[in-house]
């Protein structure tokens, strides 16, 4: 018989589980389902994230609702939107065999018409993040009296990011005699309190010692110098050549400065952060859940709800403010019983943090030495051998070139062909990295003081370009890095900072190839409409002589805010500063990034704060973080 059977749960529902490959139960499952499915406790579940937490409590309720009734029985709360439209992801697969079965997804940065339309078509299940679930409670577009059983999922999470209000505010919507389910990583006193406030008695069940760490996950860390961690980043990844992996920033801008600079660099990478739009995010985890992106550049929040499969390794760029929340990063490799690295980049004055996070986790941290130049370039050697000769060849497209090509090769030996084929990807690692320095930091050596002069892609010969496409042409800053190397005949390695803005952009570009660049953007068109590039100081002094850009918009509107000297449009009307309390509108609001830059990034941006924006109306809603 079916293991998930064995617990309980019905054959529609054992079927549709079984169609998704769930062969058994994880632990967490196997223990908090015939709890749940009683349906008379509270309950709180401490588990470590991707552990399978969304079918523990997402079975029982399919077992435990009334899907005659459209009414909602369950709510189910969780941080981001992310995490928001994963769990409802999941809840429908789940459900597909159930006659009725409705669930609603309610997240800021989506059509809030939309959701509204859902709901009075008729639900059982809303799973939402608490901003937006509180504008549509105060639309009084919702009816809570009938719910039954309400989820609080990821609550340490929630509490960080400072969602206690709103928590509050939903909760005393609901019925005194529901049912709350708590799940979460860690059990901060926080999350204490809220079990003690909303729940009678909870039945508390924990997987492994409470705020410990996946046991499948490996944590490493390495010393460097604060001006050398991008260079060490990519030695990791160079070191790595398979590697699948999640890379975390402290900040939106520096999350958006380190994907910007891999790129330029020839990484398959890209960021995630909460400036950018809904519409932007889902195709940057569209790619990354493809695999067709190998590094994924996030802030803490962006990256709540990434369930994305065979993560092989978390970077640390920069480590947390709070130290709980390293489990969550953590948490991205190592799922559903797989092996993961988490490796953390620092400088000498975090290794106390470093001892800090191993009493958290419960777990040592291995001190481990950046590769040198010479072993990446043998790592990557073997590799690409180890690549072509587990390739599979498609025997009936190839056999009709075989004589062409081994006329072309018929003057060279068997050695021959194979050094230089092998030549072909081991010469760019050699000429690299043949005098690659030691990065690796003694343990009594100080970060050094002016690193910024060093950051790497920062010269003095560079011209300020503007541009009139930006983020409203779905443009991101890699798209637009793409666009205009492939339009102006130019190489990544000649741009510099890419500054996307809403309808128009910067960015710089070196001076020897600026000429080249006016010359192939002559008759350049973008969706119809002609590709205008200019020198920045241009560009301002036409908008002084009342020159207004694209559909008459003049630089800087819509709410601007000065940035760097620039007038800049904020896209996703989201508040930065972390501290903000709510105050009215649509959406939901978050803290991202904590209020400092990350250690040592200074020789990217030259900026060593977050910067702060003022929300705007869009769509008659205020937005505030999601």
């Amino acid at each position: 018989m079916n293991p998930f059977k064995l617990l309980g749960i019905s054959d529609d529902v054992v079927n549709a589980v079984k169609d998704l490959g769930f062969e058994s139960p994880t632990p967490i499952q196997e223990q908090s389902i015939p709890v749940l499915l009683e349906g008379f406790n509270d309950f709180v579940g401490l588990a470590q994230t991707g552990t399978g937490k969304t079918a523990a409590f997402g079975l029982p309720l399919l077992e435990l609702l009334d899907f005659k009734s459209n009414k909602p029985q369950a709510l189910i709360l969780c941080p981001t939107r992310e995490l928001c439209m994963q769990i409802a992801s999941d809840i429908r697969n789940f459900s597909k065999n159930i006659s009725g079965a409705s669930v609603v997804a309610v997240y800021g940065g989506a059509n809030i018409m939309q959701q509204l339309r859902e709901i009075r078509s008729g639900v059982q299940i809303v799973v939402a993040t608490p901003g937006r679930m509180l504008d549509i409670i105060g639309r009084k577009a919702i009816d809570f009296s009938n719910v039954k059983y309400v989820v609080l999922d990821e609550a340490d999470e929630m509490l960080n990011m400072g969602f206690q209000e709103d928590i509050n505010d939903i909760l005393s919507t609901t019925p005194d005699d529901k049912k709350t389910w708590l799940f979460s990583a860690t059990m901060p006193p926080e999350v204490r309190r809220i079990a003690k406030n909303y729940m009678d008695s909870p039945i508390e069940l924990t997987m492994g010692t409470k705020n410990t760490g996946n046991v499948n996950i490996e944590h490493e860390y390495y010393t460097v110098k604060a001006r050398d961690k991008y260079a060490a980043l990519k030695r990791i990844v160079d070191f790595n050549p398979d590697i699948f992996a999640v890379v975390f920033c402290k900040t939106k801008m520096d999350t958006q400065d380190v994907a910007d600079h891999l790129i330029r660099d020839g990484y398959n990478a890209d960021a995630l952060h909460g400036d950018l739009s809904q519409q932007q995010r889902d195709k940057v985890m569209k790619r990354f859940r493809e695999r067709s992106m190998q590094l994924l550049i996030a802030t803490d929040v962006a990256a709540r709800g990434i369930d994305v499969n065979n993560v092989t390794h978390v970077i640390n760029y920069s480590l947390p403010d709070e130290i709980e929340s390293y489990t969550h990063r953590s948490g991205r490799t190592g799922r559903a019983g797989k092996t993961g690295i988490s490796i953390c980049i620092v400088n000498t004055k975090e290794i106390g943090k470093i001892r800090q996070i191993e009493k958290i986790i419960g777990k040592k941290f291995t001190k481990a030495d950046l590769p040198t130049g010479f072993d990446v370039c043998e790592k990557q050697l073997f590799a690409l051998i180890n690549k072509v000769h587990n390739v599979e060849v498609n025997e009936k497209q190839i056999e009709q070139y075989i004589p062409r090509i081994m006329e072309d090769f018929k003057d060279l030996s068997k050695e021959d062909v194979i050094k230089r084929f092998a030549s072909l990807e081991f010469n760019r690692f050699l000429d690299y990295y043949k005098n690659a320095p030691d990065l690796n930091a003694a343990a009594d050596e100080r970060s050094d003081r002016g690193e910024g002069l060093n950051r790497p892609g920062f010269r003095a010969d560079y011209t300020r370009m503007f541009i009139n496409l930006g983020s409203v042409d779905d443009f991101t800053r890699g798209d637009l890095l793409s666009f205009v190397c492939n339009n102006g005949k130019i190489s990544g390695k000649n741009i510099g900072k890419i500054d996307l803005k809403g309808v128009y952009s910067f960015f710089d570009v070196e001076n020897e190839v600026v000429d080249t660049l006016f010359n192939n953007f002559k008759a350049i068109e973008f969706n119809g409409r002609n590709v205008r590039i200019e020198k920045s100081g241009e560009a301002e002094s036409n908008k002084r002589e009342g020159g207004r850009r694209d559909g008459g918009r003049r630089e800087g509107g819509y709410g601007s805010r000065r940035s760097g000297g620039n007038s800049e449009r904020r896209n996703s009307g989201e508040r930065r500063n972390s501290g903000e309390r709510r105050s009215g509108g649509g959406g939901d609001r978050r803290r991202e990034g904590g209020n400092g830059s990350s250690g040592g990034f200074r020789d990217f941006s030259g900026r060593s704060r977050e910067e702060r924006s003022t929300p705007r109306r869009e769509g008659g809603e205020r937005r505030r973080r999601d």
